[in-house]
């Protein structure tokens, strides 16, 4: 399990709600600065999650004794990993195309709301959480240092301002792309999750398989 194993699930932190509420306030009043604040508080909410998951399985690898000693420990995570994965893949595919109905407020926000919604939508999604718990016991479980988690929280974090770079490279032609964008994610997005969280799950499947040592 490398570094690069774990960026895909960038894909599933965002799809659904996260990347059409980015859309929504892209198009909005103030655009520039609610989906600024948007994005801060997604990435804080990264930070919290990724970094308490982390501590979380570091400390239960070094502290669990389990038959097979480190490489035991590893195994131990590993599964933990694959019991998520596979609890994620109804989860993602019951919540397609379900909009709430608060995001048709969303092009009125100011950037305190959308500072809290971008928090909200990463800390309490537990699509989201399952998604950090995965990448953080994955890492953890193999002996990563914790920065590997932050080009997984910098890919996030850019798939969630394509809105607002759009807003910004396009100007006002970004009004006939956004919607594209939005109605895309509603459609496609769930498929796209499920894809990527397969791949991963087989790369753990993979890992169980693979002799000790």
């Amino acid at each position: 399990m490398n570094l690069l194993s774990v960026l895909p699930l960038a894909l599933v932190m965002v799809a659904g709600p996260q990347i059409i509420s980015a859309v929504f306030l892209a198009s909005g009043r103030n655009a520039r600065r609610t989906s600024l604040a948007f994005v801060l508080g997604a990435g804080f909410a990264l930070l919290v999650g990724l970094g308490s998951w982390y501590v979380v399985f570091h400390a239960v690898r070094h502290a669990v004794a389990v038959p097979g000693g480190d490489d035991g420990a590893r195994r131990l995570l590993d599964w933990v990993v694959l019991v998520v994965l596979v609890g994620l893949i109804p989860t993602v595919y019951a919540r397609r195309s379900r909009r709430p109905r608060w995001m048709g407020r969303l092009p009125e926000a100011g950037p305190r709301l959308a500072f809290g919604l971008g928090f909200l939508l990463l800390a309490a999604m537990p699509t989201d959480e399952a998604t950090m718990l995965t990448v953080a016991a994955s890492l953890a479980g193999h002996h990563r240092p914790w920065w590997h988690l932050l080009p997984f929280a910098g890919s996030t974090l850019l798939l969630l301002s394509l809105p607002l770079l759009a807003l910004s490279l396009l100007g006002r032609r970004a009004v006939t792309v956004l919607p594209g964008i939005r109605d895309w994610a509603e459609t496609h997005a769930w498929v796209v999750s499920e894809a990527v969280i397969l791949i991963f799950l087989a790369t753990v499947v993979r890992d169980l398989l693979s002799p000790a040592g």
